[in-house]
Formats: structure tokens, C-alpha cells, sequence
């Protein structure tokens, strides 16, 4: 099995390379990268490039570990014993399979991402090791141990919101998604609008990264972003020259889907300002 860009997502050759160095160690891929780089999209692609199926736990502030092994719905058996029913004899009723359970029992290989990692409680990673490492796990309540059938291609994704364990990290293959270089956001664009016309196509891109240059921007804008953004321009048919700005001008037109917080509206507001007096 080997990955590779598809129709719809644009694969750098590194990001390649380390998606099918996972698969040959049969280690989870640990992917980080700023918000709206693809992250997520990442594990959807490699499921579609590789003609697997897909199982998606998204990461929660409350998500526990034993949530994507199983949970012993306790509260459900004591209200069917009250009822008399006879589902109640056998624990196995209310027991509820998580992802990771889901996978390994999988009549195939799949691939599982475990998505936003580093929103959970520091001990969450640490929680999953053995699970990870030997794809299986022990079920109390029945005294069963599930074991990996075919061991599921895991991708994990974090936003660098708070370190992750040397334990984990250990266990697993690491890359950094970079933001994308000038060419890889046109090949990027090329997909999702094909026939964009070039010159609307440079003023943007040249608009878009010179906003990423700012110093001191709170949140850049990401590719996502920029997606959004040419979305709006082609539905409102701006023109290249429609989109320049005059020189007492720092903000882009649109600039709703780039900029996500008052900050840094007013920082380029104030940019504005300073730049008239200048004048």
C-alpha cells in the first residue's frame, strides 16, 4: 500500500514519504501543523487513496481514553433489572464499543484517525500507549481481550496546543505539515477551482501571503482560509483590479474570511491609519 496525491488533496512529496513510512512500521502517524492545514483532510485522503474505510474519533476536552476502547453502561442495566428485562443476564448488552474496538475488529484494514489529540487531559496519550502498541485490550466487565485482526492504519493529529508525553511520542512517526510554498497553494487552488484565471489567481495568492507576513497577527490565515476566500471572490466576480487595494488600504477586500479576530482587524486598521498620516 502506498499513498500518494489524490484528485482532491495535494500531497507534498515529505508528507508522502511519511504517511507510507507509518504504514511500513505500522506506527501511528503523529501529524501537527498550524489549524486549517489539512490535517484532518489528511486521513480522509489516505483512506480514499488507499481504498480502506475510515473510523473518525474526534478528540474532546472531556474525552477519556477508555471511551475509544469501550464504556459499561452501568445506569442502563440497573434500569432494565427494575424492568424485569431479560436483556440484564447478559452484560455484553450494555457494553459500547468505541473506535479503537471498531477497528480491531474490522473484517479488513481501516484506517483510524484520532483527531485533535492535545484538546484532551495530559494523561490521555498516555492512556492509549499499551492499546497503540500492542493493538489489543482487555475488557473487564466480560473478560474478553480484543486483539487487532488487521492492524488499522492510525493517524493522529494535534494543534501543538499543549506537549504530548516522550512516551508517546516515542511510539509513534512523526511530521510537521509546513504551510505550503506559493506553487503548492496554486496546485492546492488548481484542484478546488480548476481554471481559475491567472491573474486574478497571482493578485490574490500575492495579497494573501503578504497578509501572512504581518508581524504580530494573532491567528494567520490558512489554507482553508484562503479556499474561502476565493470562493467569495469568484461568487461576488471581483476582478484583479477589483481586489487592489488603494494605498491607504491595508485590508483586503473580503477580509471577513481571512481574519478571525477583532485584534488583528484593528492592528491593520491602525497600520491604515499610521500609513495616511505618513502621507
Amino acid at each position: 500500500m502506498r499513498f500518494s496525491s489524490t484528485d482532491n488533496y495535494v500531497a507534498p512529496p515529505e508528507l508522502a514519504v511519511a504517511v507510507n513510512a507509518a504504514i511500513t512500521l505500522e506506527r501511528p502517524l503523529l501529524v501537527k501543523g498550524e489549524p486549517g492545514t489539512g490535517k484532518t483532510e489528511l486521513a480522509r485522503q489516505v483512506a480514499a487513496s488507499l481504498g480502506l474505510p475510515m473510523l473518525e474519533w474526534n478528540v474532546k476536552s472531556t474525552t477519556r481514553a477508555q471511551q475509544g476502547l469501550y464504556e459499561y453502561d452501568a445506569v442502563s442495566r440497573l434500569r432494565d433489572s427494575q424492568l424485569g428485562d431479560a436483556r440484564v443476564h447478559d452484560i455484553a448488552n450494555y457494553i459500547r464499543k468505541g473506535k479503537l474496538w471498531q477497528a480491531f475488529e474490522a473484517e479488513g484494514k481501516v484506517v483510524l484517525l484520532i483527531d485533535e489529540i492535545d484538546k484532551a487531559d495530559i494523561e490521555f496519550p498516555n492512556d492509549l500507549l499499551q492499546e497503540l502498541d500492542r493493538m489489543e485490550f482487555h475488557v473487564y466487565e466480560t473478560g474478553q481481550t480484543i486483539r487487532a485482526r488487521h492492524r488499522p492504519v492510525v493517524i493522529i493529529t494535534s494543534n501543538n496546543e499543549k506537549e504530548l508525553p516522550d512516551a508517546f511520542l516515542r511510539r509513534c512517526f512523526f511530521h510537521y505539515i509546513r504551510f505550503p510554498d506559493a506553487e503548492t497553494l496554486k496546485r492546492i487552488v488548481d484542484v478546488h477551482y480548476p481554471g481559475l484565471k491567472l491573474r486574478l489567481l497571482d493578485e490574490a495568492l500575492s495579497q494573501f501571503l503578504d497578509l501572512r507576513e504581518v508581524q504580530g497577527l494573532k491567528k494567520k490565515p490558512s489554507t482553508s482560509e484562503l479556499l474561502d476566500w476565493l470562493k467569495l471572490i469568484l461568487a461576488e466576480d471581483l476582478s484583479p483590479e477589483d481586489l487592489k487595494r488603494p494605498a491607504d488600504q491595508m485590508l483586503p477586500k473580503l477580509h471577513g474570511a481571512l481574519l478571525k479576530n477583532e485584534q488583528d482587524v484593528s492592528m491593520f486598521e491602525r497600520l491604515a491609519f499610521m500609513a495616511r498620516r505618513q502621507r
